[in-house]
């Protein structure tokens, strides 16, 4: 679905989920962090409440009411196969595009959550993400995943207006289509050189795709590959 704009808010509320699974949730988060000592057990946005409103000027709107949890309730919430389907996994994707018409994906590092997923730069929406007012910034969120994975900025290239939304599931991915003035070789070896000089990068390699077969691998997520399929050749 397209989106001319997106309004986000935190919003108070318990999760019924993180209270009658606690001990499940504790027991999942020791036996995750003793293969992967390094995740983190932070405050995370979910979402409760996803909706398509109509805004002035008849412009369509996504309206999500993200509530804070922990890192380690969404990990089992989404590796028990996400039991609580009232609750949604909203963020945003920061879809950048070369010059020569390649996107570029990062690849999970072995720390990561997901190791070896292909997506674009994105993050689970964190309270680095909330204004003063109570607003969710996603625009915000593209910027900042996108100059902390990969070292480019969106100060550099050009956003486009509106939202790609990708619903799948309990997956809301809204992808943020972003048009460097670069060619697909320049990013490529830029994000590596970042990569290079960072201690812990979080990603474990880029890569660019702009064919259709690029698209048959394995690792790359559903929601990205539903927003490649039409703008590939």
């Amino acid at each position: 679905m397209a989106a001319d704009c997106l309004q986000c808010a935190l919003e108070p509320g318990s999760w019924e989920f993180r209270e009658r699974y606690a001990t499940d949730i504790e027991r999942h988060w020791r036996e995750r962090t003793k293969v992967n000592p390094s995740l983190y057990d932070g405050r995370v946005l979910l979402a409760r409440r996803v909706e398509e409103i109509a805004g002035p000027d008849g412009a369509r709107v996504l309206s999500v009411g993200f509530f804070e949890t922990s890192f380690s309730s969404f990990l089992a919430w989404r590796d028990f196969g996400f039991p609580d389907t009232t609750v949604f996994n909203c963020f945003a994707m920061a879809a950048l595009r070369s010059k020569d018409g390649a996107y570029l994906l990062g690849e999970m590092c072995a720390q990561h959550s997901s190791p070896g997923a292909m997506y674009f730069p994105a993050g689970t929406p964190d309270l680095l993400d909330v204004r003063d007012n109570g607003c969710v910034d996603l625009e915000g969120s593209v910027a900042r995943e996108l100059r902390e994975e990969t070292g480019l900025a969106v100060e550099d290239a050009q956003l486009e207006s509106g939202w790609t939304v990708v619903l799948e599931g309990q997956y809301v991915a809204c992808m943020k289509s972003i048009l460097s003035p670069e060619p697909a070789a320049r990013l490529l070896q830029r994000a590596r050189a970042h990569l290079a000089q960072e201690e812990a990068p979080e990603l474990a390699a880029v890569h660019m795709v702009s064919r259709r077969e690029d698209l048959l691998h394995p690792r790359i997520a559903n929601f990205v590959r539903a927003f490649l399929e039409p703008r590939v050749a």
